[in-house]
């Protein structure tokens, strides 16, 4: 029953994911940005056609109805997957990095690449999932992120020197859990290209949330895949390269 559960919260936090909901690691004294933000969306394609649907053509702060235009459909997704686009979601963290006298327990957004620093200039985000499985799909995110700076080869660089701050994190709740995390080798796309192994662990079940980023020029491409069991992570590659194929086929 318990791994029921952390599976389906696993399929919600794609939600909180797109909205960057959690607490706030820019500034642990201000929680403010971290909090839920409010999020729509719309299809961009179903499990029986595979048709994309008009992009949704305005949104909430930070929405990029020209960046939404390039994330992945079903048209490149095997059968039976969806995608839906978020048309609202908070910002990343900012420019303002945290400094060693921030708690590891107060990083766990940026850890897992759910946050990244810097700001981008534009944004966009879609939850994928697949249907597989009787009691829960499979469900992942993809995150766009354009700078008008170098902010995408740092956001990269912050996020490999705070997980080698904080590899291991016991969870900030009275469960007794732990979050570990680690660069792992991963498939080489892009510019430049990193894969992030997230973890959580309560008592036996261990869940794990793990993450793609590739670089395109001043662009960011994440995947994030949301709450699977160890080694059910088949997907996350071939939506990586999905992404990215994406967003290289429809600008310039």
């Amino acid at each position: 029953m318990l791994r029921t559960v952390l599976r389906r919260l696993g399929a919600a936090g794609a939600v909180c994911l797109v909205a960057a909901c959690g607490p706030s690691t820019a500034d642990p004294a201000d929680r403010s940005a971290g909090e839920a933000v409010p999020s729509t969306a719309q299809a961009t394609g179903t499990p029986t056609t595979g048709k994309a649907s008009a992009i949704p053509a305005t949104g909430g702060a930070g929405y990029s109805a020209a960046l939404s235009a390039r994330l992945v459909t079903t048209d490149g997704l095997p059968p039976g997957f969806s995608v839906d686009i978020a048309t609202v979601m908070a910002p990343d963290a900012g420019r303002r990095r945290p400094g060693p006298e921030v708690p590891c327990a107060d990083m766990i957004p940026l850890l897992s690449a759910n946050r990244l620093t810097g700001a981008p200039s534009a944004m966009a985000a879609a939850t994928v999932s697949s249907g597989e499985g009787s009691d829960y799909p499979w469900v992942a995110s993809e995150v766009l992120r354009t700078y008008a700076d170098d902010g995408a080869r740092e956001a990269m660089a912050d996020l490999r020197t705070f997980i080698g701050r904080c590899p291991a994190v016991a969870s900030p709740g009275q469960d007794g859990g732990s979050y570990r995390f680690a660069v792992v080798p991963g498939p080489r796309l892009g510019d430049e290209s990193m894969r992030v192994d997230a973890s959580t662990t309560s008592g036996s079940i261990t869940l794990e949330w793990d993450t793609i980023l590739v670089r395109i020029g001043a662009t960011l491409v994440v995947v994030h895949e949301q709450g699977n069991e160890p080694g059910g992570d088949d997907h996350l590659p071939r939506l990586a390269e999905a992404a990215l194929r994406s967003y290289q086929t429809t600008g310039p």
